[in-house]
């Protein structure tokens, strides 16, 4: 049914074994779970979807496309932009019992180059030095 969680048990009156002697039949309980999705995980109506940006995206700001359960749509990501930060796309998550949808929500995560080559690390070494390291 509409609005149905991961973990919530589904009674079906009557869709159970046959009693004994030729009793009518007992109910059958489901325990819902849900496959993955590879682009959300679940909390309540809740999806979360995490995507990954360079430094320079972070610091700078940028514009993402992010998929929802329908369509891409785009999120702007703020100058100054943290690793962990969460950005909430109203009523882009699952429906829920009384058919209001929960929240997509999308948590920026850094993506640090493993190797630079050596004139990026004189870039990163001044910007070090210009904020004090």
């Amino acid at each position: 049914p509409r609005g149905v969680h991961e973990g919530q048990r589904i009674r079906l009156a009557g869709q159970g074994e046959a009693g004994a002697r030729g009793g009518k039949s007992g109910d059958l309980f489901l325990r819902v779970r849900l496959a993955r999705h590879p682009d959300f995980t679940v909390e309540g109506s809740d999806l979360i979807h995490e995507v990954k940006i360079a430094p320079w995206q972070a610091v700078l700001g940028t514009e993402l496309k992010v998929p929802t359960l329908e369509k891409t749509v785009r999120l702007k990501v703020p100058p100054g932009t943290q690793g962990g930060q969460r950005f909430r796309l109203r009523g882009q998550g699952l429906p829920g019992i009384s058919g209001k949808r929960g929240d997509l929500y999308v948590i920026v995560q850094m993506n640090v180059p493993k190797k630079i080559t050596e004139r990026e690390r004189e870039i990163w070494s001044e910007l070090a030095k210009l904020h004090g390291a």
